[in-house]
């Protein structure tokens, strides 16, 4: 799905099922939540933590999966309510990557 159509579907739903967009501020405290429920998946799929139940890769990886989409969802409602076009900026963002740093990691002797 193209991103333009991910907002309009996120758009559509959130007026036909959703009811109406929480505020800017509720959504942006419902990313920080969602973030954090990334951070714990990472923590315990590549850190040291530990799961409390076990949980196997394939649910490990579903689970995260749908945490991603969940960061997605609210990104994209702040995105909306806020009248930015995701595609645009995030083409905008990759130009300014690649002018910014088209030397700085290929001469990073870190990353060699």
């Amino acid at each position: 799905m193209e991103i333009k159509a991910y907002q309009r579907n996120v758009d559509d739903w959130i007026k036909t099922i959703g009811v109406r967009y929480f505020s800017e501020l509720t959504n942006m405290a419902i990313l920080a939540e969602e973030v954090g429920e990334v951070a714990r998946l990472i923590s315990r799929m590549y850190g040291e933590q530990s799961f409390k139940a076990p949980m196997t890769i394939e649910e490990q990886k579903e689970k995260l999966a749908d945490e991603l989409a969940d960061v997605m969802w609210v990104i994209t409602c702040l995105a909306n309510q806020t009248g930015i076009d995701l595609e645009d900026a995030i083409r905008k963002n990759i130009d300014k990557k690649t002018n910014r740093d088209s030397q700085r990691h290929i001469e990073n002797k870190k990353l060699m």
